[in-house]
């Protein structure tokens, strides 16, 4: 079995959603975005080598319905070809994610992918 390794932590800013919140205009979208983006510029890597990105996300609805790791890859500017998957267990959403991400490296389902929640 193949170990998987993490490289590098995003942290979204931290604030409230809520009307008088700091950001509440921010789409859960959009903070996934900038996590990418980040990771992306900050560790040099071709998106075309990132085989699945596996995201938790605890109330995906209204705009948050779309399938978010996906919309992400695509507004971060992603090859088309990265995949991206949604999961969802409650509070344990992002730490679910991360360890989905890792199990895929680890059986050689993938080479290279991204965990992580909004």
């Amino acid at each position: 079995m193949t170990d998987a390794f993490i490289y590098d932590a995003v942290r979204t800013p931290r604030g409230k959603g809520k009307a008088d919140g700091s950001l509440h205009e921010i789409t859960p979208v959009e903070l996934a975005t900038q996590v990418l983006q980040a990771v992306r510029d900050r560790n040099n890597i071709d998106t075309a080598e990132i085989d699945d990105v596996v995201m938790g996300c605890v109330s995906p609805v209204g705009e948050q319905g779309a399938v978010i790791p996906r919309t992400a890859v695509l507004n971060a500017g992603f090859a088309e070809t990265t995949a991206g998957v949604h999961v969802d267990r409650f509070c344990a959403s992002a730490l679910e994610a991360i360890n989905l991400a890792a199990a895929k490296v680890k059986a050689g389902e993938a080479g290279m992918t991204i965990g992580g929640g909004v």
